[in-house]
């Protein structure tokens, strides 16, 4: 399919041609839900688990008589209310590193990439020169773009300097390189920003 490209000025810039295997595809949502589930689940950290009562490392034996020693009763010196004694209810590790079969990965990425292509929420653009790297200058550009209010742009294997720069400060915009492209940013965005280097990336990534 063939794809309208514009300069950052909102100007005509060609077309460019779109590869239908990796934009042109009928997004699935249970692939989609399958792969931004593993991404959120491949963020979380294990805690560092601590020892309860039973991991201590300390006698068994009952510390006195159950009555008519005055005190507390208690069963061993592994209680919790003892120092060096097992957490009550400690942090467990727990595993929070699954798996996917890379061909689903890909998969879904392609579909995340035909959704935006599929309602219209895909811009791809000739370059992200911006003049000295003003902020107010890029503001003024992104206006006229028509970006939503969260906008993704990805560029090709380096991000553009100028860009970067002016972007920065700009609230729900963000920039990453082809190589970070993932279903999970894509998704959550309202708007997808391709340069022609981040196409050309892009189906080279599956391709190859």
């Amino acid at each position: 399919m063939k794809v309208n490209v514009t300069t950052l000025d909102a100007g005509a810039a060609g077309d460019i041609e779109l590869n239908d295997e990796i934009f042109g595809l009928e997004p699935r949502a249970d692939i989609l839900h399958r792969v931004v589930t593993w991404q959120l689940e491949k963020r979380r950290g294990t805690a560092r688990g601590t020892r309860e009562r039973a991991d201590v490392a300390r006698s068994g034996k009952k510390l006195g008589n159950q009555k008519g020693g005055g005190s507390a009763r208690h069963g061993d010196r592994r209680a919790p209310v003892f120092i060096g004694g097992g957490k009550a209810h400690g942090a467990r590790v727990r595993d929070f590193n699954p798996g996917l079969n890379k061909k689903v990965r890909a998969l879904g990425l392609k579909m995340a990439l035909s959704s935006k292509v599929k309602d219209g929420s895909l811009i791809v653009l000739d370059g992200l020169d911006v003049a000295e790297g003003k902020t107010k200058t890029l503001v003024g550009q992104l206006k006229s773009l028509g970006f939503g209010k969260k906008a993704l742009v990805i560029d090709g294997d380096a991000l553009n300097v100028s860009f970067a720069r002016a972007s920065g400060n700009i609230v729900g915009l963000n920039l990453m390189p082809a190589v970070g492209a993932n279903v999970y940013d894509i998704l959550k965005h309202d708007t997808l920003v391709l340069t022609r280097a981040a196409v050309e990336k892009l189906e080279a990534r599956f391709n190859g």
